[in-house]
């Protein structure tokens, strides 16, 4: 008996929908996504653990997919955060920055603005080169002390403007130093004047104030030159160059 072409057409249509059926097994489940308590959890035991990148990937999901979370914004911060730990401080820089354009005045602002001073902090240069990074971490932790006055780490950041400042005293010293050897005494001179000026409470006064007295002897402005000297004997007497300014002056009578 020869089947009716109605009953090929209903033989044909079950046979694709078991074919169809069949195939659904052969394809991978949907990825679940997690709910942002547990990725958050997982993204820090990765960070813990030193897998930045499988951390950031846990609290990308998080800001992505559950962006009105309370987790969001401290995963938004851990971004960052793991990328401070791994030393891509430009990356971790960037990120931070986008915290605070979105929440300057969530609970953790000022630690994530203290991690934006010292992503900067930890990438100043030696002396003899540009100290860009100091000027930028100096202009951070002094933003953290003007917009959170009463955070915890208020404290740290005014040591460590102190460091800075002291770091660019001693690049101006040492550029005057070099003026000084290339016999160019008035560029030295503006370099000193502004140390003196600008930085009175670094290390590098006592110096300063002696570069600053020879340069005055050697343009034949003895006044100033013993001024200085004196200053440097009476206020700076315990240190070497207090010393030497002693001696200076005794070789002046």
């Amino acid at each position: 008996m020869v089947a009716s072409p109605t009953l090929l057409a209903r033989i044909a249509v079950a046979a694709l929908l078991v074919l169809a059926g069949g195939c659904g097994w052969l394809r991978n489940a949907p990825t679940p996504i997690l709910p942002p308590d547990e990725l958050y959890q997982i993204g820090e035991n990765e960070l813990v653990k030193k897998r930045y990148d499988e951390a950031r990937q846990n609290f990308r999901r998080i800001v992505e997919r559950h962006p009105n979370s309370t987790q969001a914004p401290r995963a938004r911060f851990l971004i960052g955060e793991a990328f401070y730990r791994e030393g891509e401080f430009a990356k971790a820089i960037k990120e931070f920055e986008t915290f605070l354009s979105f929440f300057p005045r969530h609970q953790i602002a000022d630690l994530v603005q203290y991690r934006l001073a010292m992503s900067y902090y930890d990438q100043m240069k030696p002396v003899e080169q540009d100290q860009g990074l100091t000027v930028k971490a100096m202009e951070h932790f002094r933003k953290l002390i003007k917009d959170y006055p009463e955070s915890r780490y208020a404290t740290d950041a005014l040591a460590k403007i102190d460091v800075c400042r002291g770091r660019v005293a001693q690049k101006e010293l040492w550029v005057a130093a070099y003026y000084v050897n290339q016999g160019n005494p008035t560029a030295a001179r503006q370099r000193l004047e502004l140390i003196v000026r600008d930085y009175p409470r670094t290390l590098v006064i006592p110096e300063t104030l002696f570069l600053l007295a020879e340069v005055n002897f050697a343009d034949g402005r003895n006044a100033e030159a013993v001024g200085l000297l004196r200053r440097l004997s009476e206020e700076f007497g315990h240190t070497e160059f207090g010393r030497r300014a002693v001696q200076r002056l005794r070789a002046q009578r």
